[in-house]
């Protein structure tokens, strides 16, 4: 076909050829992704490898990590001491064989056997009002005689519930894995009833971590979706500076956030763009720049020729501001000095986002940035704020997790106590806290008043 002689109709030509090989790329790649979620590993898969992949293996030098071996234990951990004796011959020739020494080694070995104890409860009345008294022993996490007699102990209910709220595990692989490797027949129905035993038991350390959250001066949210009983509802996360606190709740409001931040706090909030925040009028915002970030990335992705220079623009000036945070030398500048500095990349961003867009999609992005405009560059003031809400996408990955293998709970009592669990196991986590052991004395103190209460945050 010849090439038309009018220069209109040779741009258009051009720019239609150009769609083509457009539509055709994205058409491929609509494909691919297609073709990809049909395969059993799409949801874990990471995509091609890399072309220059890390080498295996250790690093050479000083600098390459801490050796794998097991240091040995010392005296007062040997529970048992075994003889290893020559054989009776040379095993090569049949020769006779004269010991010359003895060397030790070590082995860290799980119980298969249950350790099964017994309690004698004394029983008796007051001869005063009459009323009827019973023992208990430090190790006991409940008065229950008759029927009730036999129980879990607190140790295996820590571990059950550990298992299930942080592991991820569902209710049957627990009863599982108690009669495969200890010997303790559980039911799924049991692993439940603990579960919410010891969310009753921890309530008090639950509310210590919300009290935690609220007084943080830095505090990052988020949230994602969840279900209770096969209806939409919603968890949200809250990670303050010494704990993480989560919530489950059936809608995406701003009550759930107001009862547990608090609706006058007046901290550094992080957060992604959920318009509830905006209701902490008191608070420092900071929005997240990663997913300002990442909506510029996804539209400099489609754009063509000049389409480039809007997009390219916010990314330039998002990572401007994040490398200078950075790189920040504490004490290098006085608080006059990083307000003008912050104030520089507010009007720039003003100035970028005040300009009218002709594609809707910038138009949009162009909009959210402008509307919140004072609330991108709080990280430039003071570099100790966080320029994204990273903290709070972390702790989610735990719940993201547990919801991909169990998909929710199905009461609304059951996502209470996912709630409580999953706050007070993180927060023990953060604490360097053993959970196994904090859950134990927490199940041990209750109705034991006389046992010290077990601390969460010490002191």
């Amino acid at each position: 076909m010849d090439e038309p002689a009018c220069p209109g109709c040779r741009d258009l030509l051009q720019r239609v050829a150009e769609l083509e090989a457009r539509v055709t790329e994205l058409t491929r790649k609509l494909d691919d992704a297609v073709r990809a979620g049909k395969r059993q590993a799409a949801p874990f898969r990471k995509g091609p490898p890399k072309p220059d992949p890390k080498t295996p293996g250790r690093k050479s030098g000083d600098a390459h990590g801490k050796h794998g071996h097991r240091p040995p234990p010392p005296p007062e951990q040997i529970a048992e001491c075994h003889e290893a004796h020559l054989p009776d011959a040379c095993p090569h020739c049949r020769g006779h064989l004269v010991e010359t020494g003895t060397a030790d080694q070590f082995q860290t070995e799980i119980p298969r056997a249950p350790l099964i104890r017994k309690f004698r409860v004394h029983i008796g009345h007051c001869q005063a009002c009459g009323k009827r008294t019973q023992g208990r022993h430090p190790l006991q996490t409940s008065d229950a005689l008759g029927a009730a007699a036999s129980q879990i102990g607190p140790d295996a209910q820590a571990a059950a519930t550990l298992l299930h709220s942080r592991m991820g595990l569902s209710h049957g692989k627990v009863a599982s894995i108690f009669h495969a490797l200890f010997g303790i027949e559980l039911t799924r129905g049991s692993s439940v009833q603990i579960g919410l035993r010891a969310a009753t038991r921890l309530e008090p350390d639950y509310r210590l971590v919300l009290d935690e959250v609220r007084r943080s001066e830095q505090i990052a949210a988020d949230e994602t979706g969840w279900h209770v009983g096969g209806h939409p509802a919603w968890l949200h996360a809250w990670v303050g500076d010494r704990g993480t606190a989560y919530a489950i709740d059936s809608q995406r409001s701003a009550v759930i956030l107001e009862r547990v931040i608090g609706a006058d706090g007046s901290g550094v909030l992080s957060h992604d763009e959920f318009s509830s925040y905006e209701r902490f009028t008191e608070a420092t915002h900071q929005q997240c720049v990663a997913h300002a970030l990442r909506r510029a990335r996804e539209l400099l992705e489609r754009a063509t020729r000049g389409a480039v220079r809007f997009p390219r623009q916010v990314i330039a000036l998002l990572t401007e501001a994040i490398h200078w945070r950075n790189g920040y030398v504490p004490g290098a500048w006085n608080d006059n000095q990083l307000d003008a500095h912050r104030v520089s990349f507010d009007d720039r961003l003003l100035a970028l986002v005040s300009q009218p867009r002709a594609v809707p999609e910038y138009a949009t992005l162009a909009k959210h940035l402008r509307n919140h405009f004072e609330q991108w560059f709080a990280f430039v003031f003071d570099p100790r704020i966080e320029p994204t809400n990273w903290k709070a996408e972390q702790a989610i990955r735990l719940a993201v997790v547990n919801r991909k293998v169990w998909g929710g709970n199905r009461t609304a009592v059951g996502a209470r106590a996912q709630g409580v669990l999953m706050s007070v196991l993180e927060t023990c986590g953060r604490q360097a806290l053993s959970v196994v052991d904090h859950v134990s004395r927490a199940l041990r103190w209750f109705g034991n008043r006389h046992l010290p209460r077990p601390l969460l945050f010490g002191g």
